[in-house]
């Protein structure tokens, strides 16, 4: 290890290679405290090439690298076991933004908001949009196939993907920086390494699809009986305003609560209680569009067909962003009420209702005082299915029960025919879950691709498809 430090030194220099435990420290933790790795160094390259000679360096001497970028995740991927961890985030450069031809290519340590920033500055949309937006960096959203709030009309990171620049195992670079709608020319390698959580290859550099930015966008609140006026309105909506409709959004009562307890400023958007709430947004760049006219009648139909019982729209932006606010800062606001089992889940739409109230009912009678906060992004299927711990139980004691609830949960995704992870990831948290529910032959043909693309298992080791279980907390 001391002659790979010595060699990263004279080529990074002093100051990109971190040593120090002061300073290897803020990289060896989650952002959910529930891991805590160790490493003997951090390296921060500036530039591809570097990049490869770090993992070459790496490799020649049988030292694991774990990739990182805002660290943002909350799966644990992440989160490094000895070795080294590199840093990408000098590699914060936007290469080129091509409006015509509506791409961007940029490095892997672009900030998110810094990319959506510069996109806007071209007239253009970069929709992959999630609540870290301010630290995540693209690199990281890649390797995950991170989703967020706007898959509904954009789809994933992997939709958003035209190219890729990969750092391999072994130190290559493959140069796949394409900007091409169309290519059929073999296999579609890029597709191997986004969402491979860095295990397969380290994404330095990539080539991503920009929108038209919209003209006219119009966000309101519903309140709804219960999720399945929720599905009936959002299948109401997909109908009238087509691909105007970019987010939709549900939350329960108690997640509205929590928000308003704990969020400064929030305010309670409509009077009276309501068994489910939904935030919807229309957007678009048509420049004839009148989104809140199209919001307007749409909702004017459903509540005259009694599927919601009432809403409100915003009339301006600093309204449409104060309704975003409420959806935005649930998170935090479950944070502020005490410890939480979290479950980020996917089951087919039609199916959304029935598994609320299937799992709702067997976490309650498991533990009395329990607290089920689902929200999340109904209209593509994924439900953050999160438990908030009994009043007076202690953190500990409740968080213990992690295990418990995975099953309980999983259970009924899988019954369901969804899926354990929908758009977090695996890492560590839920390593052993894929291996309990994945397909037999899909975890095999996993395994041989992590054994041809990394045969010495140095990147990323114990992540995804490693060894063992991994119980939150250890």
């Amino acid at each position: 290890m001391d002659g790979l430090l010595d060699a990263l030194r004279a080529r990074l220099g002093a100051a990109h290679l971190l040593t120090a435990p002061e300073d290897v420290e803020p990289y060896l933790a989650e952002q959910r405290r529930l891991y805590r790795g160790e490493a003997r160094a951090v390296a921060r390259p500036g530039s591809t090439e570097e990049v490869a000679f770090v993992v070459r360096a790496c490799a020649e001497a049988g030292v694991p690298v774990v990739a990182q970028g805002g660290n943002t995740g909350l799966v644990g991927g992440g989160v490094p076991r000895g070795g080294l961890v590199l840093s990408l985030a000098r590699m914060n450069g936007v290469r080129a933004i091509d409006p015509v031809g509506a791409t961007a290519t940029v490095e892997a340590g672009v900030i998110l908001q810094d990319l959506q920033d510069a996109a806007e500055a071209a007239g253009l949309l970069f929709p992959l949009s999630y609540a870290s937006r301010g630290s995540a960096r693209i690199g990281g959203g890649i390797a995950t196939n991170a989703g967020g709030v706007q898959v509904l009309s954009y789809g994933n990171a992997r939709d958003l993907v035209l190219g890729l620049e990969v750092v391999l195992a072994d130190g290559r670079v493959w140069n796949g920086l394409r900007a091409l709608r169309k290519d059929n020319a073999g296999y579609d390698l890029k597709q191997l390494f986004i969402g491979s959580e860095g295990t397969l290859g380290i994404v330095t550099a990539a080539v991503l699809r920009l929108f038209p930015r919209p003209r006219s966008t119009t966000v309101a609140f519903a309140g709804l009986a219960s999720p399945e006026r929720a599905l009936a309105l959002f299948a109401r909506l997909r109908d009238a305003c087509d691909r105007d409709l970019t987010a939709f959004e549900v939350m329960p009562p108690f997640g509205l609560d929590l928000v308003l307890a704990h969020t400064p400023g929030a305010v309670r958007p409509l009077a009276g209680a309501h068994g489910a709430y939904a935030l919807i947004e229309l957007a678009s760049a048509r420049p004839d569009a009148d989104t809140r006219a199209e919001m307007e009648a749409a909702l004017a139909a459903t509540l005259e067909a009694g599927i919601v019982e009432d809403a409100t729209v915003g009339a301006s932006e600093a309204q449409n962003r104060a309704l975003w606010r409420l959806r935005e800062a649930m998170p935090e606001a479950q944070k502020r009420a005490g410890a939480s089992i979290k479950h980020d889940v996917s089951v087919p739409l039609s199916s959304l209702p029935a598994f609320l109230s299937e799992a709702t009912a067997a976490c309650e009678a498991a533990m009395p005082g329990i607290r089920v906060c689902a929200f999340g992004h109904f209209g593509d299927g994924n439900i953050h299915f999160n438990l908030s711990q009994p009043p007076g139980m202690a953190r500990e004691t409740f968080l213990a029960e992690w295990g418990r609830f995975n099953r309980i949960v999983h259970d009924i995704v899988h019954a369901r025919g969804g899926s354990i992870a929908a758009e977090h990831g695996v890492g560590l948290l839920k390593r052993a879950e894929l291996e309990r529910y994945g397909d037999p032959v899909g975890l095999d043909l996993m395994r041989r691709l992590k054994t041809a693309l990394d045969p010495d298992g140095i990147l990323n080791p114990g992540k995804v498809v490693g060894e063992g279980a991994a119980d939150p907390g250890r």
